[in-house]
């Protein structure tokens, strides 16, 4: 250590040291390179010759203009040469500065050796191209052990000129070499998962050297370059995953759709190829112009019922509690099957067969039903029932008459037992709901042979269609009609006289007998005979007690079939009634007579 510096540069000081330094062969190349001899053992030094006057005593080696080492030969006090050898060091062209053999102006230097003299060490060699300058005033020229080179091209040094004549370094010499430079480790980087990137190849990057340094910021690591392999399994996946969602979709769009084409299915032409007259359709296409639906207002309520069209007049047959509660003809509307609608006036009315006559006015192009024989028909024969059931006007059903001659009643809501009506009914199968009473009942030829009008509701009794059905489920195959035998004969009595007429035997049933017949009473009504004198009963010999239990052959159980039967008759005709008196069976035969129906 020289003043606080280090001496790293200087000449290695114990000599076995220094010969090892292999020698370098002298380079042609121009590189640049300062090829040195290897040291040689000192030799004891001659006797000192004394110093010319005015020169320092001592060799100057390389000098600089710093206090340590200096380039110039008198620039510093305490330049110190190596000892015992001559050094002749050339700088690279332009520096101005060159290390001699020469006496150094300090008064310590060592005294030159003579030239050619076999003691002295060989000097060192520049092997660069320029020639030498000549030596200084009072410098004695020092010949080199090794002829000078050929002149050869100018060659430029790999490194800047140094001002502070540092040698270069990584340069072969007597000079120790420099301390490694401590640099700090780079960061590690987290482990990260995936493919590990190829070792990158080629030189690893210069960097600029500081021999001062102690170290310096890290190189920064190079980018991870991105594995191919992984980005071509990555595109892989993504492509699998696209074609896969397409293709479900596909799939399903054909699963549920039958394939990728406008599914068409095959169907038949639009051709009408027509009806059998006899079957429903023929028989509703030609009743359904003949039928009405009736929508009646008043007394505080409404209803939907059904007619259908007896005459060109304009006379519509329906029941009689479809238009009960009608005032007025403003109160009951009329829709035909083609929309038209009218106003309708009643003609007449009777609750004891419950049926009634409207009549519309100002309506052309109407189509009357034909009517039938009720007598005619036979158990099983097929029938359809046309009606507006819960106000869905032109519903057409179909069944098949399941019963004949069922005594029913229906009507009592008043409760003295004058809206009561006795039906000797057709029973049907055909669905029948609230809204087809008054509607027409078809044969097989689509002529009317009964007016529906009441039905029988599960857990309940008898009722008619429209004035029962708040309290009825509906249909469960059990519908009545009135034999329109019956029906044509009331109707034409009211069209003609606006009243009907009833046939009666002129007797007072006792209606609360639980026996099997029709028992007559022994009082009638407000006390009078049960017998009406002079009628056809008492001329007939009937007496009060009597039970009667047929008609015309037919059994009666009650007094309620017993009027029936005989309602299911005109005025005028013959019956032959069986019963018992005394034990005794007996039979009488009477004339019918008639009343005035209300």
């Amino acid at each position: 250590m020289n003043n606080g510096k280090p001496n790293w540069w200087s000449r290695p000081s114990s000599t076995p040291e220094a010969a090892r330094i292999p020698t370098p062969p002298p380079s042609g190349d121009g590189d640049g390179d300062f090829p040195l001899p290897a040291p040689q053992p000192p030799t004891t030094p001659p006797a000192r010759a004394p110093e010319p006057a005015g020169a320092d005593s001592r060799a100057a080696g390389p000098t600089g203009t710093g206090p340590q080492a200096t380039g110039h030969a008198g620039a510093g006090p305490q330049a110190a040469g190596p000892t015992g050898a001559d050094l002749q060091a050339a700088e690279p062209a332009g520096a101005g500065a060159r290390a001699v053999e020469a006496a150094g102006t300090g008064p310590q230097g060592p005294e030159p050796v003579a030239a050619g003299s076999p003691d002295a060490a060989p000097s060192v060699v520049l092997t660069k191209g320029e020639p030498r300058d000549p030596a200084p005033e009072g410098v004695p020229h020092v010949q080199d052990h090794v002829p000078a080179p050929a002149p050869q091209a100018q060659a430029q040094p790999l490194h800047a000129p140094d001002e502070y004549r540092t040698p270069p370094y990584g340069e072969p010499g007597p000079w120790a070499p420099a301390p490694p430079v401590q640099r700090p480790p780079a960061p590690v980087p987290p482990h990260q998962p995936g493919p590990v990137p190829p070792h990158p190849q080629g030189p690893a990057p210069w960097v600029q050297y500081d021999p001062w340094g102690v170290g310096g910021p890290a190189l920064p690591p190079p980018p991870a370059k991105r594995s191919r392999k992984g980005l071509a399994v990555a595109g892989a996946l993504v492509f699998a995953l696209i074609t896969g969602v397409i293709g479900g979709g596909i799939g399903a769009y054909v699963e549920r759709n039958g394939g990728l084409t406008t599914v068409e299915l095959p169907q038949s032409d639009a051709k009408d190829t027509g009806r059998a007259p006899e079957s429903v359709a023929g028989i509703a296409a030609s009743a359904l112009p003949g039928v009405v639906t009736l929508h009646v207002r008043g007394g505080g309520s409404s209803g939907t019922g059904t007619g259908f069209v007896l005459d060109t007049k304009g006379h519509i047959l329906t029941n009689n509690h479809v238009v009960d509660g009608a005032r007025s003809s403003a109160d009951i509307s009329v829709t035909f099957s083609s929309g038209e609608t009218a106003r309708a006036k009643l003609v007449g009315k009777d609750t004891g067969y419950d049926l009634a006559v409207v009549q519309v006015t100002g309506v052309s192009g109407l189509k009357p039903l034909p009517l039938g024989n009720s007598d005619g028909v036979r158990v099983g024969d097929p029938v359809v029932a046309i009606g507006a059931p819960f106000d869905l006007s032109n519903t057409v059903t179909s069944g098949i008459i399941s019963a004949k001659e069922r005594p029913i009643t229906a009507g009592g809501e008043k409760g003295d037992g004058s809206d009561i009506s006795y039906v000797d009914a057709l029973q049907t199968d055909a669905p029948i709901n609230p809204g087809n009473s008054g509607g027409p009942l078809l044969d097989s030829k689509a002529r009317v042979i009964g007016i529906n009008s009441a039905i029988r509701a599960a857990g309940g009794s008898g009722g008619d269609g429209e004035g029962d059905g708040a309290s009825q489920p509906g249909s469960i195959g059990l519908g009545f009609a009135i034999p329109i035998n019956q029906g044509k004969r009331v109707a034409e009595e009211l069209i003609n006289t606006g009243k009907a007429t009833h046939p009666v035997i002129g007797v007072s049933l006792d209606m609360q007998y639980s026996g099997d017949g029709a028992r007559v009473g022994q009082k009638g009504k407000d006390g009078t005979a049960s017998v009406t004198p002079g009628g056809p009963a008492a001329k007939a010999g009937l007496r009060p007690g009597d039970v009667i239990t047929k008609v015309d052959g037919q059994r009666v159980h009650n007094g309620e079939e017993l009027i029936v039967k005989i309602r299911a008759h005109r005025p005028g005709d013959r019956l032959e009634l069986t019963l018992e008196r005394d034990g005794k069976e007996l039979t009488k035969t009477l004339t019918l007579g008639s009343s005035q129906g209300t």
